[in-house]
């Protein structure tokens, strides 16, 4: 390939500097704001009332099968009268009317990100209103996106005050960053803790009819249920919730009608619980009242996958399945357990099926252990989200994510997160062999997401809805009221089995810390030896090597510049392919970002050089999938690119274009060579034609190198040029920066990057995984950082 290169006119090192600047900008020109905003999907009354049904079954399981041992956990030793009975469900009724339906139902519920929930997606909202993202890969020209959705505040507000405290110090910024990765890993915690309580909890009714039954089988029998449970979850929510839903609407309308059943056939002196009254007379009974609070908190857990699970549901259908069935009918059965209890003082232990008439005995223990299996769902369907969330924004290793239904874009199942679970869901279950110590260990993760959700709420109402201060602390102080004294109560139990959520909180803290650190240092490396343009121009348009025929894809985190480890590949290698695409594909702190804004694309330097840089961006529940071509959106993308250049330059000539003048040139000439000139997609660039002017292919399709001093006859040309290079081959370049601790650092950094973080890396899927790249068509390039 025969290439010659051009002298600049230009000297002088202010020019050279205007120069690269002109040449590599970043992608402002490139994005404008879509007159279309982003709308949140509204459904018909039918498909809402189905959506709420299903629902039952992903979301819900949880909350309804705490029945099953919340009172064997409050009274684990003698009941002393009929009161204490009824200021225990007092304090039920109540944390379920004040956690789950006005905390949850009614406000966080409305803090979700498009549709998506959990502490990500907060922390995804306070990102777009704040700029405390601690890997800083944004541009503004990401804020033009349909689903940035974002407020402007004025400068003397307490909003303003608030958002420029939180970035003016780096360590407000990882106070926030640390406290969200708590609250995920305490999730995981009750995601792993759930399945175990549930269907241990469940089995045990077999003991009711047969007394003489070892402990042993009954955690068999739950450990075979808890492999039949986790070896179902690739089939898919979807699937999964139909089949589950019916089971669980048929739970609680079961226990919701032998609750009123009891209180008719037993105590109705209980219905004195209504009365606030009762809540204070029970503590006035001293200690022992405030250490049967970890007991009392069980009947809310499943309540954090209400939020963490919104984004298999739309907010109005969790509202109105709990609302119409899922509240009245956890009413009615612990008021009738009570009811039963207070008749029964010595029968607390399984009083669920002591209390059943001995005709439906078996049959409910039967729906009951169904249920429970159900219950398992809410939680492992939540942990899958909110480890999606985390690998998206670049705080938790790659694995492997997989969309299961069509439908829904946040119904998704991760294979290496669901057998990492049932692991640690079979040694819970087989360890403690009790559920007592498991309840404890369940509380304490249970409070934890709630306190977290709490505290990121604060900035959530004051920046995002701009509430009052005075509704701001009315919200913080009725919450903390509630989960400060189960905090309480549940430290106490640490030793008795609360420690184990919080050693998995401390690992998992731990590996997503460790990997959030490396992927930061790995792109601070990145930023700071991105190659200059200056050198790139120096080297001609032959890049000093010879120019094969062909497409390389150089796969870099930068959104602008030539990253460093080009520099070592041509260094290293005596050619390079004909053209070559800087790919940059980042997640933003979005839901999701439209195929027609995914791709923006721009050339770098001279025409003649053929090089293109092309961010792909991605919102945290959007998943490369197999079925999706990549390269082909590239390849696409970039063809319009240069359509649509060739038409700004003969409708203008200013260097710099706007969307609105791009849809004005579209009116004028809607199509250019087969391509829709009014696409939504903004294309526009800066225009150096002068500085170098390229020869156009020739007929034959060959991929040979355009001498300067010569120009492209049509658009045509350039566009048969760049599909003979498709056609000639693609290569994926990916650069793999490995990055070692210094010889001076102290031992735990060396320990955290050298070894935990190096671990993690070669047990985590490559990136040609998560891109689906051919391995036949994969070039790594390797290159070592010392940090």
């Amino acid at each position: 390939m025969e290439t010659t290169s051009s002298t600049n006119e230009h000297t002088g090192r202010g020019t050279m500097w205007e120069l690269e600047r002109n040449l590599d900008q970043p992608m402002d020109a490139e994005a404008g704001r879509l007159r279309n905003m982003y709308r949140e999907k509204t459904y018909p009354t039918l498909v809402l009332l189905q959506l709420a049904f299903q629902s039952l079954g992903v979301v819900f399981g949880d909350l309804g099968t705490s029945p099953l041992y919340v009172f064997y956990n409050i009274f684990p030793r003698e009941i002393e009268d009929t009161e204490q009975v009824i200021g225990a469900l007092s304090l039920i009724i109540y944390s379920l009317t004040l956690i789950p339906l006005v905390k949850y139902v009614f406000i966080v519920l409305r803090a979700n990100d498009n549709g998506q929930g959990g502490t990500f997606a907060l922390y995804s909202l306070l990102c777009r209103h704040a700029k405390i993202n601690t890997i800083p890969n944004q541009h503004r020209t990401d804020e033009d996106l349909t689903t940035y959705s974002r407020h402007i505040y004025d400068e003397k507000s307490l909003a303003a005050k608030i958002k420029r405290w939180l970035e003016g110090h780096q360590f407000r910024k990882n106070a926030i960053l640390i406290l969200v990765l708590f609250g995920t890993c305490m999730a995981v915690g009750d995601g792993i803790l759930t399945p175990a309580i549930s269907v241990l909890s469940a089995t045990g009714g077999i003991q009711v009819e047969e007394p003489k039954m070892r402990n042993d089988v009954v955690v068999i029998v739950s450990v075979v249920i808890l492999i039949g449970l986790f070896s179902m979850q690739h089939f898919g929510t979807d699937k999964v919730s139909w089949l589950f839903a019916p089971i669980v609407f048929v739970w609680y309308i079961l226990i919701g009608i032998l609750g009123a059943v009891n209180i008719s056939k037993y105590d109705q002196s209980v219905l004195k619980a209504f009365n606030p009254i009762y809540v204070y007379r029970y503590f006035k009974r001293g200690k022992t009242s405030w250490a049967s609070l970890g007991g009392i908190m069980l009947s809310i857990t499943g309540t954090e996958a209400l939020f963490a699970d919104l984004s298999y549901f739309p907010v109005q259908a969790i509202q109105i399945a709990f609302t119409v069935v899922v509240f009245p009918c956890l009413l009615l059965q612990y008021t009738g357990q009570a009811a039963y209890i207070a008749q029964n003082r010595s029968s607390v232990v399984h009083a669920f099926y002591y209390s059943l008439p001995d005709s439906v005995r078996w049959p409910s223990f039967i729906v009951a252990t169904a249920a429970a299996v159900v219950a398992s769902q809410a939680t492992i369907s939540m942990t899958y989200s909110i480890i999606k969330q985390a690998l998206a924004l670049g705080c938790f290793p790659r694995v492997r994510i997989i969309h299961t239904s069509k439908k829904y874009l946040g119904q998704i199942y991760s294979p290496d997160i669901n057998w990492i679970l049932l692991i640690f869901c079979i040694a819970v279950t087989a360890g403690f062999k009790n559920q007592s110590q498991i309840a404890n260990a369940y509380g304490t993760a249970v409070i934890m997401v709630m306190l977290v959700t709490t505290f990121l709420m604060v900035p959530i109402m004051l920046l995002v809805w701009r509430s009052h201060w005075s509704l701001v602390v009315l919200f913080t102080a009725l919450s903390l009221v509630v989960e400060i004294p189960y905090f309480s109560a549940v430290v106490r139990k640490i030793d008795q089995g609360g420690w184990v959520p919080l050693v998995f909180a401390v690992a998992f803290l731990i590996i997503m810390y460790i990997w959030h650190y490396g992927t930061l240092k790995r792109y601070e490396f990145e930023m700071h030896s991105k190659v200059s343009m200056a050198w790139i121009l120096g080297l001609g348009p032959s890049l000093g090597l010879v120019r094969v025929p062909g497409m390389g894809l150089v796969y870099t985190e930068l959104a602008s510049g030539v990253p460093h480890i080009f520099s070592h590949f041509i260094t290293n290698l005596p050619a390079i392919h004909s053209t070559l695409v800087f790919v940059c594909v980042k997640y933003l702190p979005v839901y999701t970002v439209p195929p027609d804004e995914r791709f923006l694309v721009k050339r770098i330097g001279p025409k003649n050089f053929h090089m293109f840089r092309c961010v792909a961006r991605y919102g945290y529940k959007d998943i490369h999938k197999k079925d999706d071509d990549f390269e082909q959106m590239l390849f696409n993308s970039l063809m319009l690119f240069v359509r649509l250049e060739s038409m700004m330059e003969e409708y203008t000539d200013s260097d710099e274009y706007s969307t609105r003048e791009l849809n004005q040139a579209g009116n004028a000439n809607p199509r250019i060579n087969g391509i829709n000139a009014s696409s939504n997609m903004d294309l526009s660039y800066t225009s150096h034609d002068s500085i170098i002017q390229v020869q156009s292919p020739n007929h034959t399709g060959n991929s040979q190198a355009m001498s300067s001093g010569q120009t492209y006859q049509t658009v045509g040309d350039e566009i048969a040029f760049l599909n003979a290079c498709r056609e000639a081959g693609v290569v994926h370049i990916l650069g793999n920066t490995i990055i070692r601790a210094r010889r001076d650092s102290g031992f735990l950094k060396k320990f955290a990057i050298n070894y935990m973080y190096a671990f993690l890396r070669k047990i985590c899927r490559e990136n040609s995984v998560i891109f689906n790249v051919p391995h036949e068509s994969l070039l790594n390039v390797g290159q070592v950082f010392y940090v």
